[in-house]
């Protein structure tokens, strides 16, 4: 019987069935002993009756080694314990014999420099005050060598030590040798012939090392970015019409330094296709497929592109939305003929199942209220399913600003015909205080300081202090701007400013504006958006030479000003910050006269066009005229248009219209109506685009003209309506220290007494 038990207990450890130690039966002739007695001994912070739930027999049961080995795995499965003895012994006593895991006193990290212990500790999910394990520790040792893996760090070692205390606790010590960074010197392709190695560079997200990425991290090796670039290759092919294209392969190879990997893709091009026949077919009723084809992005003929077909779809998906087709699905069906080389598409606009929103769960909010959130879903609990309905929720949360991440997604509801939908936030700080410092050819040195929090009380109010400063013109503003007033989409807000403007070299005075400002702002269509404002301003106009134009001088002293205007935007642009296609059309109305001392009508309308002539080459139009007049008064000096330095290159700030030359006056007097309009050819610079330079060619032109004022015998006023042209090149640069703007415009149509500039100059950042 001995020979038999040591036999079945060596079988149990070499199946893995036992811990660390093994059940032992006393020795019995015959039949399993029967239990008379339970003993637990070992145990200090775990209950004893915690230790007999997890046995599978009992008193009064016989002890067989399947159940004492059953048994045993049972209580070492706990993680509760690091030691574990069952013993059968004479009498009918089974001694369960434990010793406890210890406690987790303290996780401590040594060595990390590059990582934060803050960041590290995300990671973990040890942590104190819980029970010790190896397999939790090794889990979190693999869990903090992936977060250095991430970083480019592959040579980085962990190693977990624990420091023993009293009552059982333990401190656990993660000693990390961090190494160096593993770089990429180079990427490189094989299989392509239809693109060079340095277009397919810029397709891909992994970067070679080199020295002026020091604040990114995409020239560090990551397997996972590996993969992500198989994606973008497939994708770039797509798009350019490579339908059969292939990744036979992404591999990398340690370089003899053994820093840096060499990065070899083997692709398979394929032939390049075009589209064949582009169609849509359904089988519902009354609907307009003609009217659908003005949604198409793709057309017969042209190069096949994965993503236009995508965009097709969203367009017609969206479509159908807006005319109450809520349960359609638009599936795109290809046909490859290869030996044509053309792909013919079918859009096959079906009926599809009718899934109503049961529930809309919000969850990972700690701060901002749900109501916040809610309010930017365009789907409620009752309506229709519509998928691109719920895309566009995910991106109005996102817009918002208030969170570092945003998924929205749906889950199976209480009956076949409905859903949840769930949304899922991770919160950010939304409080800033930002310091700026820069430079411009008008204003010269400048800087600015603001606070500002944008999702004030958790209610998405912005509030906002900032004081901007230069060698020409101090400004100090409060804004509030409450954006779902009335718990309507209007967004309603209110300033307090004051601005200190030097215009000596312009047009020889100083002024000094005072007051408030209150907006409100509505949709009145999906892309069309009105904002309606009121203003009260003081204005003083100071310092004002002997040797000014008459014209300035009747203008010294002070006035107020009470005006209500309006703001009508037609916005299609694909981005507001770096639009690449699209267009807006914005007109603005302000009519001064609700009591103060100055009336007039002012109005403005302009608008402008972007469009791709080419990969990364944007073609932008632009116009824009106003028209200015007094009600029973001359139009003041300070409420006139300019043009000049940004508003028209190659000349600076006031640079053009009407100006007074009398005696040894030279003073801008701004114009009652202009119109100005330039366009521009953006391009990649040639320089590789991590560096963020881009090139442009552009042409300006510009009309300032009309004063209310007649001038007097022997007064030299300049008062011609002519254009004014002017031809330049130019360089953006999205640096680092923030963005960085150099243009070279020469005035090819000009007057002789028009100030202009060749150069201008502008840099600006914030830290």
């Amino acid at each position: 019987m001995k020979f038999l038990s040591f036999c079945l207990c060596l079988l149990a450890v070499l199946l893995g069935l036992t811990g660390p130690a093994c059940a032992r039966q006393s020795p019995a002739a015959g039949a399993a002993p029967v239990i008379a007695r339970i003993v637990v001994q070992g145990t200090q912070r775990i209950e004893v009756n915690t230790v007999l739930s997890y046995l599978t027999l009992g008193v009064g049961e016989p002890a067989s080694p399947e159940k004492l080995n059953e048994s045993l795995k049972n209580v070492f499965a706990t993680g509760f314990f690091a030691d574990i003895r069952l013993d059968m012994q004479p009498g009918g006593t089974l001694m369960v014999a434990v010793r406890e895991n210890p406690v987790i006193n303290r996780v401590v990290f040594e060595g990390n420099n590059a990582i934060d212990d803050a960041d590290l500790e995300k990671e973990v999910q040890i942590r104190p005050r819980q029970v010790y394990t190896k397999s939790r520790v090794k889990s979190d040792v693999q869990r903090i060598l992936d977060v250095y893996r991430r970083s480019g760090r592959f040579s980085a070692i962990v190693e977990p030590k624990i420091i023993t205390l009293a009552q059982n606790r333990v401190d656990l010590v993660f000693e990390i040798t961090e190494g160096d960074r593993t770089g990429i010197r180079r990427v490189r392709f094989v299989g392509n012939h239809m693109f060079d190695d340095a277009a397919l560079r810029d397709a891909v997200s992994t970067r070679e090392t080199a020295w002026w990425r020091f604040f990114s991290s995409s020239d560090f090796y990551d397997p996972d970015r590996l993969n992500y670039d198989k994606e973008l290759l497939r994708r770039f092919y797509l798009n350019h019409g490579y339908a059969d294209f292939r990744v036979l392969s992404a591999q990398a190879e340690l370089a003899q330094n053994r820093k840096d990997f060499i990065i070899t893709f083997t692709v398979e091009e394929g032939g390049r296709y075009r589209f064949g026949t582009v169609d849509i077919t359904t089988r519902l009723k009354n609907l307009d497929r003609e009217a659908l084809r003005q949604k198409l992005s793709i057309a017969s003929g042209g190069w096949y592109s994965a993503e236009s077909v995508e965009k097709s779809v969203a367009r017609i998906t969206a479509a159908l939305g807006d005319k109450q087709y809520a349960f359609v699905q638009v599936q795109p069906k290809l046909n490859v003929r290869r030996e044509q080389h053309r792909v013919d598409v079918n859009l096959a606009v079906d009926q599809g199942p009718r899934v109503f929103v049961q529930n809309i769960n919000i969850t990972g909010n700690t701060r901002t209220l749900d109501r916040v959130i809610r309010r930017q879903m365009t789907l409620a609990e009752g309506d229709p399913l519509i998928l691109s309905r719920l895309k566009k929720s995910e991106r109005k949360i996102r817009d918002l600003g208030f969170f570092e991440d945003v998924k929205v997604t749906q889950t199976e509801g209480a009956q076949p015909d409905q859903s949840v939908i769930d949304v899922a936030v991770k919160e950010k700080p939304t409080g800033e205080i930002s310091l700026g410092a820069g430079f411009s050819s008008t204003d010269g040195p400048l800087g600015d300081f603001s606070i500002r929090e944008r999702n004030l009380l958790g209610k998405g109010q912005d509030l906002r202090f900032s004081v901007q400063a230069s060698s020409r013109t101090q400004q100090y503003d409060v804004s509030f701007t409450e954006p779902y007033f009335m718990e309507r989409d209007l967004a309603a807000g209110a300033d307090v400013f004051r601005v200190v403007r030097d215009n000596q070299d312009s047009s020889s005075f100083d002024e000094a504006r005072n007051g408030v400002n209150l907006r409100l702002g509505y949709p009145l269509g999906e892309f069309l958006r009105q904002k309606l404002n009121y203003s009260l301003t003081q204005t003083k106009i100071t310092n004002v030479p002997s040797t000014a134009s008459r014209y300035v001088r009747e203008q010294e002293g002070t006035v107020i000003s009470s005006w209500i205007g309006q703001e009508l935007m037609y916005d299609r642009r694909d981005s507001k910050l770096k639009p690449t296609e699209g267009y807006f059309i914005r007109l603005d109305n302000d009519v001064a006269g609700l009591g103060g001392d100055v009336r007039y009508l002012r109005s403005r309308l302009g608008g402008a066009y972007f469009h791709p002539v080419a990969d990364k080459w944007i073609l932008s139009l632009f116009g824009e005229g106003g028209y200015i007049v007094g009600f029973g008064q001359d139009v003041r000096i300070n409420d006139r248009f300019y043009l000049g330095g940004d508003t028209l290159r190659g000349f600076e700030y006031a640079g053009i219209g009407p100006r007074d030359l009398t005696g040894t006056a030279d003073d801008a007097l701004g114009g009652n109506r202009f119109a100005r309009a330039k366009i521009e050819l953006s391009f990649p610079s040639g320089l590789p685009e991590d560096f963020g330079v881009r090139g442009r060619v552009f042409s300006d032109a510009g009309i300032l003209d009309g004063l209310d004022i007649t001038p007097a015998p022997g007064e030299n006023l300049k008062l011609d309506s002519s254009i004014r042209v002017s031809v330049g090149v130019g360089l953006s640069w999205a640096s680092p220290f923030g963005p960085i703007g150099i243009d070279l415009a020469k005035a090819v149509k000009k007057e002789s007494y028009d100030k202009t500039e060749f150069f201008r100059f502008s840099f600006g950042t914030q830290f």
